[in-house]
């Protein structure tokens, strides 16, 4: 029996599949995209219904060995069933009440608690006590032991971030134990890590040759974070340089030793933008989440504008076009996985 080209083609393409082998020529859109085609979706949760939720989780939910802490995370629609942000982000409010103790345990991946609610809440790293306060970014990157303890009459909320999918993906997640009592529960106001590595342009000589790749400064106090945002806007409006653009000031969280992101995967930021200002429309490879701090206004998301307040939460996917538009002076926590995609060589951004 004679076969035909088509006849032959037919066959390739089927000992092709039966062989687990798929062509380029028929999958190069999906490889190779002109763009980004990302599986997530912009999103954005309201803290009005976060919190709430919490709160009801606090009143049922033990803190304890298993779960190990009363953490919700968001979930992209996009990513669905995983309980991610971002392909690369995990992002979640824990809530601890009065009273509670969250045990130590520590893990490969690499986090961050950005303070949103209240304060009274300790986190003990490698066993130095931190004070969590409103405003506060606390580091515990990745292989530390950490624990929470709240020797107060009131709960106490924030946002946890983490590079769970991202570690995931490259099968880099490692867990273990630590002990079941948190350890030292003494409050000082400033931790040990702050009295060595908290001081403005000074690195420790006996700790010059021995820097970590995460950043050794524990926490990230708001005073210093609002002071800095404050001068930037204030030089801006006496005629000098020093904003993103017009109105917009930043700043990034970073190793007081070397100046690089104090996470070595997960930068974090904090942006304010003066009432009635913008920033400038933008699209980056790679992915992020914001927080409102302080102040109300709105973004614009993929081509769609939604209002935001105060605690509200802003998933944005890799080539996004994000524009924040303030009303009253809005200040926002931002974290993104930046550090990767430029270590990779995968960083592009475009803005105008």
């Amino acid at each position: 029996m004679t076969t035909t080209a088509a006849d032959d083609e037919v066959r390739l393409y089927e000992d092709f599949a039966a062989n687990r082998l798929i062509p380029l020529w028929t999958a190069r859109e999906d490889l190779m995209p002109s763009v980004p085609n990302p599986s997530a979706v912009p999103h954005i949760w309201h803290w009005t219904d976060l919190y709430p939720l919490a709160q009801r989780a606090g009143e049922l939910i033990p803190v304890g060995r298993g779960g190990e802490r009363r953490a919700i995370a968001i979930a992209n629609p996009g990513l669905s069933p995983k309980p991610y942000a971002t392909p690369t982000l995990w992002a979640a409010i824990q809530y601890l009440g009065a009273g509670e103790m969250a045990p130590p345990h520590r893990h490969s991946q690499n986090a961050f608690r950005f303070v949103l609610e209240g304060e009274g809440v300790w986190t003990v790293v490698d066993g130095d006590p931190v004070a969590m306060r409103r405003g506060d970014l606390l580091i515990t990157a990745g292989w530390q032991f950490h624990g929470h303890h709240n020797p107060n009459s009131a709960p106490m909320a924030w946002l946890d971030g983490l590079d769970i999918p991202f570690s995931s993906h490259i099968d880099a997640g490692f867990f273990e134990f630590g002990h079941d009592d948190v350890g030292d529960r003494t409050t000082p106001r400033v931790s040990r890590a702050e009295r060595l590595w908290g001081h403005p342009g000074l690195l420790p000589v006996s700790a010059a040759g021995q820097q970590p790749p995460y950043s050794p400064l524990a926490a990230y106090r708001w005073e210093d974070t609002d002071a800095a945002l404050r001068a930037q806007l204030e030089l801006e409006a006496e005629g000098y340089p020093g904003v993103i653009s017009q109105g917009h000031a930043a700043v990034r969280f970073s190793h007081p030793g070397t100046g690089s992101d104090a996470l070595p995967t997960i930068r974090t930021e904090m942006h304010r933008i003066a009432a009635g200002a913008s920033t400038l429309t933008t699209r980056e490879a790679g992915s992020s989440v914001w927080q409102v701090f302080e102040g109300a206004g709105s973004v614009h998301l993929g081509g769609e504008r939604r209002e935001l307040i105060r605690g509200d939460l802003v998933a944005v996917p890799c080539w996004c076009e994000i524009t924040f538009v303030a009303d009253s002076e809005l200040t926002l926590f931002r974290m993104s996985d930046a550090p990767i995609f430029e270590r990779l060589h995968f960083d592009r951004r475009i803005s105008r």
